[in-house]
């Protein structure tokens, strides 16, 4: 097995989920990400952790969701009451195919969201992480080969994070307080929204393996503006293209996409908190140097800002204020590398992919 396997699943044991023998783990994966879940499970065993595995597949939940009814879709209670007993949740993703629910109608990925969203904000409150195995399927979405795709992803994910934690600190020590944020780029880009009161994390691969990114909630009434997000996503198992998003009084008046279109509207419609933003990110893993069709990389990829629409994190939302709920968090991703500059209250804080606080930044 290579080495950078069971490093891999040291960072996820120990740094990402901080496991001990107390704990009830639960390790999902794909099989063709098998020698990771295997070299993690052993870390388990090591430690002394009570865990199981959970071995997925993609034709069966294709499978699955074709053949319900959309108005049949139930919350799985038998899961619900599972994960309530789990302390640590670890998912390894990996893709033979990454189309291979593509053909899922819409309305059953929506009515499949809203169902299991009980489950999901159960989960969120454990410790969990979500990995990336460099799967085969994966490395050809990005159009790499896959010795090439594993160089790729472990230079993202075994890394000293110390080190990407004190670096993203800085932006952190920036939007924290600030009270505004403005963000454009060329001449398609122009939006605004206030994170007063909001909290800025700093992703150091806690909880998204690789992480490298800065993140806050967007008050929900607050944006203002239009957005294109000029790099692809999937979504529900297809590609989507140019998303572009009108935003008034925080909500989404009129959107667009240059492909699969259908797929954006029925995100927008799963429910109301899903025509607003839950989250503003800032890309800032510079190991992660290329597009490659999968968020966990992407959103984090130097150079780029990505906004979520949907579910805010918890954490981003002091109590007492008013946190955007959704059955769905989906990210779109703005290129800032050039013509594009960050605003935090009024003073620009990165110019064309550059940040305030590096010895290239222009004024």
């Amino acid at each position: 097995m290579d080495s950078r396997v069971h490093e891999h699943a040291e960072i996820i044991v120990d740094h990402c989920t901080d496991v001990s023998s107390e704990d009830n783990v639960v390790v999902r994966g794909s099989p063709v990400a098998e020698d990771l879940v295997v070299a993690v499970m052993e870390q388990l065993g090591e430690i002394g952790a009570t865990a199981s595995v959970q071995m997925g597949s993609q034709r069966a939940s294709r499978a699955y969701r074709r053949a319900m009814d959309p108005d049949d879709f139930e919350t799985p209670a038998h899961r619900l009451a599972a994960a309530k007993e789990i302390d640590v949740s670890i998912s390894i993703r990996g893709s033979r195919n990454t189309y291979a629910t593509s053909d899922v109608p819409p309305a059953a990925n929506q009515a499949s969201s809203k169902a299991n969203k009980p489950l999901m904000d159960e989960m969120m409150e454990k410790r969990w992480v979500g990995t990336q195995y460099p799967a085969p399927g994966n490395a050809q979405d990005a159009e790499m080969s896959l010795e090439a795709y594993e160089d790729f992803v472990w230079n993202a994910v075994n890394k000293d994070w110390d080190e990407q934690a004190a670096f993203q600190e800085q932006m952190v020590e920036i939007l924290d307080p600030a009270d505004e944020v403005r963000i454009v780029s060329g001449e398609t880009t122009d939006v605004r929204m206030s994170v007063d009161g909001m909290i800025t994390e700093n992703d150091n691969a806690e909880n998204n393996l690789p992480g490298g990114e800065v993140f806050t909630a967007p008050r929900p009434t607050s944006v203002e503006g239009e957005v294109l997000f000029d790099k692809p996503l999937m979504a529900q198992g297809r590609e989507v293209e140019d998303v572009y998003l009108e935003f008034d009084d925080g909500v989404v008046v009129d959107h667009a996409a240059a492909k699969n279109e259908d797929v954006l509207t029925s995100v927008l419609e799963t429910d109301d908190g899903a025509r607003r933003l839950g989250e503003l990110g800032i890309g800032m893993n510079r190991d992660i140097d290329r597009f490659t069709y999968n968020m966990l990389f992407d959103e984090k990829m130097g150079d780029t800002v990505h906004m979520a629409l949907g579910r805010a994190y918890e954490m981003n939302v002091p109590d007492e204020d008013l946190r955007n709920q959704s059955a769905v968090h989906m990210d779109m991703i703005v290129d800032m590398s050039e013509d594009s500059f960050i605003e935090v209250d009024g003073e620009v804080v990165q110019r064309d992919g550059t940040f305030v606080f590096e010895d290239e930044f222009e004024e």
